[in-house]
């Protein structure tokens, strides 16, 4: 069975910390209300002159060491990033051209939070169908560069990072590794629920992420339950199976509430939200690299993945680790 595994991890994170306590500094708020709101004690900010794609590089490259490959192995990149370098070309190929790969193709996916689980997905169905046999999924973000940080409702949740995945088609046995089953869906009336009031198209000003919280929490843990269950629905199994949750870091209070809603306990989610916030489209791959490296994911755990971002946009990938 042609499956797609992964195969190393890998991430990126911008130097500076910038605890709660420094942010009170600058907003009208305090180190106890965020962390009892969003669970996050601190985040990483890059500083002026980094781009998406040097995050993108380092997280694409830990990987490509982790997983024993090298550029010339790679035939297919993904980007998912809701800020990438430039209106065009694709942070993917400024990616490719900086790892050396000469093959292959390379684009970005925008679906903000999402990103990571709808990249992952389109690469495996690519993978399938044989036209390409090894992949780079990344997801890498700079977020502080939208954010109004005169807003202490958003301006306190988001961050920078990147993570990436090296993905590869391999035959495997009916129980063995790789992608089992995927689901993704969209619904734009809710689109101005979380957005960026601007941008380089058609509005030809610079805009900053606005978000209606209380709406957004609702959808987000009615929406990822569901897509949950129709991934398990696909694969046969139960969420009982599931070794490890690794979930959009959005904010705790989701987390919970969706663990909650599946009957799982939350010592099963990989959490990082307290170290990294909300790295959108990084912070899947982010999660995955941390846990794989400190130990607790281990080759033929089963990891539930899913995320829920803008558009809205939302998702779930179920794969045998």
């Amino acid at each position: 069975m042609r499956r797609s595994v992964i195969t190393g991890t890998g991430s990126a994170l911008p130097g500076e910390i910038v605890t709660n306590t420094d942010l009170e500094q600058r907003l009208d708020t305090s180190d106890a209300w965020i962390v009892e709101r969003t669970g996050i004690r601190e985040r990483r900010i890059a500083p002026p002159g980094v781009r998406t794609s040097d995050l993108a590089v380092e997280a694409a490259a830990a990987a490509l060491a982790a997983a024993g490959r090298t550029a010339a192995d790679i035939d297919l990149v993904i980007v998912a990033t809701a800020t990438p370098d430039e209106t065009f070309p694709a942070t993917a190929t400024r990616v490719q051209a900086r790892l050396g790969i000469r093959r292959g193709a390379a684009f970005d996916v925008a679906a903000v939070c999402s990103g990571f689980v709808y990249a992952l997905t389109v690469a495996d169905a690519m993978l399938k169908t044989g036209g390409f046999a090894c992949a780079l999924v990344i997801g890498a973000e700079l977020f502080s560069r939208i954010l109004d940080w005169a807003d202490r409702s958003t301006a306190v949740l988001f961050a920078d990072g990147a993570g990436a995945v090296v993905l590869e088609a391999r035959d495997e046995p009916a129980g063995g590794r790789g992608l089992l089953a995927a689901r993704l869906h969209a619904d734009g009336r809710h689109g101005d629920l979380l957005h960026v009031d601007g941008g380089p198209g058609s509005t030809g000003h610079v805009g900053k992420l606005r978000m209606k919280g209380r709406e957004v929490f609702r959808h987000a843990v009615q929406n990822l339950a569901e897509v949950t269950d129709e991934v398990l629905a696909d694969a046969g199994l139960t969420a009982a199976d599931i070794d490890w949750i690794v979930p959009h870091q959005a904010n705790v209070r989701i987390l919970e509430a969706t663990a909650k809603k599946l009957d799982l306990p939350m010592s099963k989610l990989i959490v990082t939200v307290d170290r990294h916030a909300n790295t959108s489209a990084a912070s899947v791959p982010l999660a995955l690299d941390t846990a794989v490296r400190d130990g607790r994911i281990r080759p033929g755990d089963l990891l539930l993945m899913e995320a829920m971002g803008g558009g809205f946009t939302w998702g779930a990938v179920l794969l045998r680790y």
